[in-house]
């Protein structure tokens, strides 16, 4: 990192390339969902007997399937941010979106040849390479998005992922029904690579390397970045991060949203089934609703965020602690509010589903960008060392709701689950509030290399 040039930082007129290169990035986290969610629906077409080629699986090997993806996802998260690291984010994602595409592909005649194990295989080695995805955003983000704009930019691209579910839970039930199942795989397949070949033709895994960016919106995206100058390597200062209470505050901040996060994705459907008795294809709008939700309410959260520093209204820590608390301690209630629905009234349920997913947008201005607050050096390590915690923690929380609810129609056993998560959510996040900070570390940047930075003139960074 370069030291921030003492001069003003004039935010340059209209849309750049740091524009062009968020939206394709929010498309490649919307297409990276679609093909992490697609299996949830297709399953249910590829079971049906009443369907040409479909199979006779039972519930446990549907289940072993549905949960494959995770078993490679959660292997290479800690890989992947060292990765993101040494290699940059434009080549991991791509490799990331252009495997899954060529895997979905793949997917209807792997099922004809070899079974349910190969389509395991398929999602198994999905998972690994969209082990990529978290830290390789992370990393691009950190490279691209000024300050200024962090909040509405990175909302923006990661809300691709609850939009990419949002639609892929709407639109496979309409292919399957028009075309068959397999065509959930081939529209994935066909719009992946499509954004694929866009992406290494107009992406850039920094504006120094953008053969397109402009010089003044180079130095402003630098300047704000404090990236004016020579950028040096360091070495990974794993023993500092590891004992860094702030980056604990954020591993815990993250393990609690995905308690809360995947309790509802997994088990809202069957909840809506048992409980709300709602039908097939009513529970998969009913279910795409809350995602919806959290893409639209990412947009206010993400521009509030951007209001608030740029007038000096909170400092940084307590504006993430702020939209953190929005997006955990809301949802605890909702689902508290869940728990006590009168009996029969659906609408207040789903309301209160809609609302426990949708607030949960704020902790993308939350602990999520912390990570780049603490170490922009480090990001993608930092933020492949939370994925791989919290995403066992998204393993765990469905077996512990599958050990609560044994029958799937008592409301008193899912007032339980709700109780749970709640309490997880509100005490991960007090964690968060109590000991999380958005100041730089010092173990970012060597003392002893800054001084040489220092050294460097104030507006030495040139477009490579």
């Amino acid at each position: 990192m370069g030291v921030v040039a003492e001069v003003e930082n004039v935010r340059p007129n209209g849309m750049g390339i740091r524009h062009v290169q968020t939206v394709l990035l929010f498309f490649g986290m919307l297409f990276a969902f679609t093909m992490r969610a697609n299996m949830s629906m297709a399953i249910v077409a590829m079971t049906d007997s009443s369907k040409d080629k479909s199979y006779d699986w039972d519930p446990s090997i549907k289940s072993m399937i549905l949960s494959s993806f995770f078993w490679g996802y959660v292997v290479l998260q800690i890989p992947g941010g060292m990765l993101a690291r040494k290699v940059g984010g434009k080549l991991l994602i791509t490799i990331s979106v252009a495997v899954n595409s060529l895997i979905s592909l793949f997917i209807p005649t792997g099922a004809a040849i070899g079974g349910w194990r190969v389509v395991c295989a398929c999602r198994i080695l999905q998972g690994l390479t969209q082990a990529f995805v978290y830290p390789s955003m992370h990393h691009l983000i950190s490279q691209w998005i000024p300050l200024e704009e962090k909040g509405l930019l990175s909302n923006f691209i990661y809300a691709g992922g609850q939009l990419g579910t949002s639609i892929q839970l709407i639109a496979s039930g309409f292919l399957a029904a028009a075309w068959g199942w397999q065509a959930i795989f081939y529209t994935n397949a066909t719009l992946g690579a499509i954004w694929t070949i866009t992406y290494i033709f107009l992406g850039s895994a920094s504006p120094e390397q953008s053969k397109f960016i402009k010089e003044n919106e180079l130095l402003y995206i630098q300047r704000s970045l404090g990236r004016v100058g020579e950028q040096k390597r360091y070495p990974t200062p794993w023993l500092k991060i590891m004992t860094s209470l702030p980056f604990w505050a954020v591993i815990i901040a993250h393990c609690g949203q995905n308690w809360g996060f995947f309790t509802l994705m997994t088990e809202m459907p069957t909840y809506m089934s048992k409980v709300l008795n709602f039908d097939l294809k009513s529970n998969g709008m009913l279910s795409s609703l809350p995602y919806l939700a959290m893409f639209l309410l990412s947009f206010p959260m993400g521009a509030m965020t951007d209001i608030i520093l740029r007038k000096n209204w909170l400092s940084v820590s307590n504006t993430r602690k702020l939209f953190n608390s929005i997006g955990l301690w809301g949802p605890a209630i909702a689902m508290i509010g869940l728990s006590y629905a009168p009996a029969g009234n659906s609408i207040f349920a789903v309301v209160m589903l809609v609302l426990a997913v949708g607030i949960n947008a704020g902790q993308f201005s939350g602990y999520m960008l912390v990570h780049i607050d603490l170490a922009p050096n480090f990001s993608a390590p930092l933020m492949g060392i939370t994925n791989f915690l919290a995403n066992i923690i998204s393993i765990i929380s469905p077996l512990v709701c599958g050990a609560i609810v044994r029958d799937e129609t008592d409301t008193s056993e899912w007032k339980i689950v709700f109780f749970v998560a709640s309490g997880v959510y509100f005490f991960t996040n007090l964690f968060f509030v109590l000991f999380a900070t958005s100041e730089r570390q010092p173990w970012n940047e060597p003392k002893d290399d800054s001084i040489d930075l220092e050294k460097l003139p104030a507006e030495s960074g040139t477009k490579s």
